[in-house]
């Protein structure tokens, strides 16, 4: 599957944005979504993940209450709304599909397709 993402930019302390992630070349609807960030010299970590039919989404404390994951199977995209940003939400975003069989996976190494990443700036 190829993802594509999308929706970063700059944006000012407490403002929002909504990046996106289109899937192909695969049926969306079998894989466990998930977005990951890196920030420049710093290792990528786990935002939030949601599983193939939506019952199930996790996201990292650092984001919990502020970002929200949701997937739309049927346009093949998955969604990430972030509201409240932070200085510290500054990195680049990546998308992910496949995860464990056995739970919703908040680890990159389950992930076996990625997105080239899109970046997200907030100023303070």
């Amino acid at each position: 599957v190829q993802l594509q993402a999308s929706g970063g930019g700059l944006v000012q302390a407490g403002g929002s944005l909504r990046l996106s992630c289109v899937a192909s070349g695969d049926t969306f609807g079998n894989y466990d979504m998930a977005w990951f960030r890196q920030a420049p010299g710093q290792e990528r970590l786990f935002v939030a993940a949601i599983n193939s039919r939506s019952t199930e989404t996790t996201s990292s404390h650092s984001v919990k209450g502020r970002f929200t994951i949701r997937r739309d199977n049927d346009k093949n995209t998955l969604y990430l709304q972030m509201n409240d940003l932070k200085p510290e939400d500054t990195a680049v975003y990546y998308c992910a599909a496949g995860g464990s069989p056995y739970y919703l996976s908040i680890v990159a190494p389950d992930y076996d397709y990625w997105g080239q990443g899109t970046q997200v700036t907030v100023s303070s």
